[in-house]
């Protein structure tokens, strides 16, 4: 799948200050990222929830950050309000842009690649069906859908690229904390609801030990079944295991699937 992202928003950030300004602001360790490397990861509050999901890709001496169009004002006034004192500069970023998708596991693999796509096929808007049903199979976050100022990192995905080695940065400790002591109440999980009929965004998960065991937040039809994204409570989250949604049954998956 050629995927458009052409409508996300990109900011060149450039400056002597570049390493340390965004080691100490976002989740990715961009001291480790080569030329051409990228890392997923996020700006956190000072309370360890998460502001904005980004992709840091370094570029010679600058790097490239990439998100939704939807928090791109959101996020570049976020960058700007931490950078006052730093020699940081932001430069707006347009033009054409795309990923490609083979399999779920590229969805949080695969680089953002400037330019018209050179490989042969159709390119597909991100709502697309197919684009939709391989996104929910990867647990790929779509901000203020999957995840929001609600949530820590380490309920999603994004705590696969959490580095806790990396050094501080901001919301570090809450993050540190609950990861110490293990003590996460709810988990992103994938869902496979038995039955085509729609599921709507909010519909309320349950179990047989829990009549409120999560809320689904984004769902598709894919063949005779529907996939979801959902978020369990740790005593349901057990991959394997099977809950109700929308009064069918459900099988709980580990992300990605």
């Amino acid at each position: 799948m050629i995927i458009d992202r052409a409508g996300w928003g990109r900011l060149r950030i450039a400056g002597s200050d570049r390493v340390r300004f965004l080691q100490g602001l976002t989740t990715v360790n961009v001291s480790a990222l080569v030329d051409g490397a990228h890392g997923w990861g996020s700006i956190l509050t000072p309370k360890g929830r998460v502001v904005a999901v980004i992709d840091i890709a370094r570029d010679g001496e600058t790097f490239v950050a990439t998100c939704e169009g939807a928090i791109a004002d959101k996020t570049r006034a976020v960058l700007e309000r931490y950078a006052v004192m730093d020699d940081v500069t932001f430069e707006p970023v347009s033009g054409p842009l795309h990923q490609i998708w083979d399999t779920a596991a590229d969805a949080w693999a695969a680089p953002f690649v400037a330019g018209e796509a050179t490989r042969g096929g159709e390119v597909m808007s991100e709502l697309a069906p197919e684009v939709e049903a391989l996104r929910i199979h990867a647990g790929f976050l779509r901000y203020g859908v999957d995840v929001d100022e609600d949530h820590f990192p380490f309920e999603t995905p994004l705590g696969g690229f959490l580095d806790y080695g990396k050094g501080c940065y901001v919301g570090q400790e809450p993050v540190f904390r609950v990861h110490a002591q293990g003590n996460s109440a709810r988990a992103l999980r994938g869902l496979l609801v038995a039955g085509s009929e729609p599921v709507p965004p909010g519909a309320v998960i349950q179990h047989p030990t829990k009549a409120n065991a999560g809320v689904v937040t984004s769902a598709v039809r894919e063949g005779d079944n529907v996939v979801a994204l959902g978020y369990l409570h740790r005593t349901c989250w057990e991959a394997g295991g099977t809950v109700e949604v929308a009064g069918r049954g459900a099988t709980v998956y580990e992300l990605p699937w």
